[in-house]
């Protein structure tokens, strides 16, 4: 009787495992059906009926040309390494303060965070816009890369868990030594927390890589200041959305993360298990 529970468990934990991967991958079946599909081709059939012709590329030069791509991948590259150096030194350096120093205001300043995370960031946009657009830093990437680089909470925390494993007469012995705060945390600190920097760069890259709703609002310059997440906005009007080019626009967009994976897949597994377990 146990051995007939354990395998109906067995068997429901990988049916569970085969229906989530089945939702998880539909959308992207259908959008790489879509992206080698003709405009007749795509009128006439539906998402799910195979494209007559897989050596169609059409529309990815068109998606490539029209939606300016070359342009959205030069300004989200330079956009994520200056938002990835100064979120991660930010989250560090605040993650150091708040851990290393005791000082009156400490406890409030860390349940303040935790406030931040119960408020939605779409409520709070009217006063972020009211306040970018006071600095003049609407539709200029400087402003764009200021407003991505706030440290997310979820970053801060994850450094204060690697820091709270870190023992303190590290910091004792340099200090005796004569070295200074700022050479006990760049010296000896910082290169401690290498797989917390590759958590944090893992899932804040990822984040401002496919980030849309801000990059819409603030970037309105959509020749010039134009993303890869908002470089498809080419393809949608009023008269209907074009969703071959669309779907082209994506695999070419899914491509680059995609290599990223492939290469450094032992880095980003090595560093997400020891983000998890520290602590």
């Amino acid at each position: 009787m146990k051995k007939l529970q354990y395998t109906i468990l067995i068997l429901i934990k990988y049916a569970s495992l085969l229906f989530g991967s089945f939702l998880s991958i539909i959308p992207v079946v259908v959008c790489a059906i879509t992206a080698f599909k003709t405009e007749e081709e795509y009128s006439r059939t539906n998402v799910m009926t195979l494209p007559e012709n897989w050596g169609y590329i059409g529309n990815f030069k068109i998606a490539w040309e029209k939606a300016n791509m070359g342009k959205a991948f030069i300004n989200s590259l330079i956009i994520m390494i200056v938002v990835l150096a100064g979120a991660i030194m930010i989250g560090t350096m605040l993650a150091y303060v708040l851990n290393r120093f005791q000082f009156r205001g400490n406890r409030l300043i860390r349940n303040l965070f935790l406030v931040a995370t119960l408020l939605p960031g779409i409520a709070m946009q009217v006063t972020v816009y009211q306040i970018m657009y006071s600095l003049n830093l609407i539709n200029t990437m400087v402003g764009y890369m200021i407003l991505m680089m706030g440290t997310d909470v979820i970053s801060i925390y994850i450094f204060l868990q690697f820091f709270e494993n870190i023992p303190v007469s590290l910091d004792e012995s340099a200090i005796i030594d004569g070295a200074s705060y700022f050479g006990v945390f760049f010296k000896i600190l910082l290169p401690l927390l290498k797989p917390a920097i590759i958590t944090v760069a893992i899932l804040k890259g990822v984040s401002t890589y496919n980030e849309y709703y801000m990059a819409n609002l603030y970037l309105q310059s959509k020749d010039k200041l134009v993303t890869v997440a908002t470089s498809l906005y080419k393809f949608t009007g009023p008269m209907g959305n074009q969703y071959n080019y669309i779907c082209a626009g994506v695999i070419i967009t899914l491509l680059p993360a995609l290599i990223v994976f492939i290469i450094c897949q032992k880095q980003i597994y090595s560093g997400l298990t020891q983000g998890a377990v520290k602590g």
